[in-house]
């Protein structure tokens, strides 16, 4: 039976400097030597991910955290916030001067010009200020929404809108998800086209978003730099990922 393995990106594959490390890339050519499927699990969008998955000749993938799923090049689902509901958190956020950023398949958007916590927050992701164009949402397809607030507002959001997720992945940003939306919901769907079994599927991750596929596949790995609640759930925890940690935990698996 096939066994696949989904990585996040950020903190799983690209170490602090936003890069592959030469032995995690050697690790994954291995793996797939060995028969596993190699596939990404990412919050990023398709376009974000170009370059790795040319490095690393990945044509499966789940991106904005389980909102557009790409099975061998072939998009097979794709979900997103209703405009309606995005208008009302759109308005919430504008009253508190909490920007967002909207995203499709190939770019990013923002509702304002010159904020520093986008700035700031996108800086981390190496990429630069989006193009300005508030009312982007209403007559495009938008797969994954930023709002740019700090931890101490997340509560209020998620009080006035229970409705979807609030994801933070940075100290000035969260994800704005759908209620159902999540890493593992992405992955099912690509087993579901595979036919391939929750315990063939090992997950890798690091943040908070990585929690929900930590806790369905039937082997998660938390690398040893990611969140608290992460590590919490996953039944192994490897070394920091500038340290080899996603080589020698491939090697403690046995999967190289």
């Amino acid at each position: 039976m096939t066994k696949i393995l989904f990585f996040d990106i950020d903190g799983t594959l690209y170490n602090s400097e936003k890069k592959i490390p030469e032995s995690a890339k050697e690790a994954i050519i291995q793996a797939r030597e060995n028969g596993y499927e190699i596939a990404i699990a990412t919050g990023r969008a398709p376009f974000m991910i170009q370059p790795i998955i040319d490095e690393l000749e990945i044509d499966t993938y789940v991106t904005f955290n389980g909102q557009y799923v790409v099975y061998k090049g072939e998009v097979i689902f794709t979900d997103g916030i209703p405009a309606e509901q995005l208008t009302k958190i759109i308005e919430f956020g504008h009253e508190r001067n909490h920007p967002v950023v909207f995203i499709d398949d190939s770019k990013m958007i923002a509702s304002v010009e010159g904020d520093s916590n986008i700035t700031i927050s996108l800086e981390t992701l190496k990429h630069p200020y989006p193009i300005i164009d508030p009312q982007f949402y209403r007559s495009n397809n938008v797969y994954q929404t930023l709002i740019f607030m700090e931890e101490k507002d997340e509560l209020l959001y998620m009080e006035q809108f229970p409705n979807v997720k609030f994801i933070r992945w940075h100290e000035f940003s969260c994800d704005i998800l759908p209620k159902d939306g999540s890493k593992a919901r992405g992955i099912q769907k690509i087993l579901d086209k595979m036919n391939i079994p929750l315990e063939n599927v090992y997950g890798f991750g690091d943040g908070l978003n990585d929690i929900e596929m930590l806790q369905t596949v039937g082997i998660s790995v938390a690398m040893g730099n990611g969140h608290e609640k992460a590590k919490a759930v996953a039944d192994v925890i490897a070394g920091h990922v500038d340290e080899d940690g996603l080589a020698n935990v491939l090697k403690e698996l046995k999967i190289i």
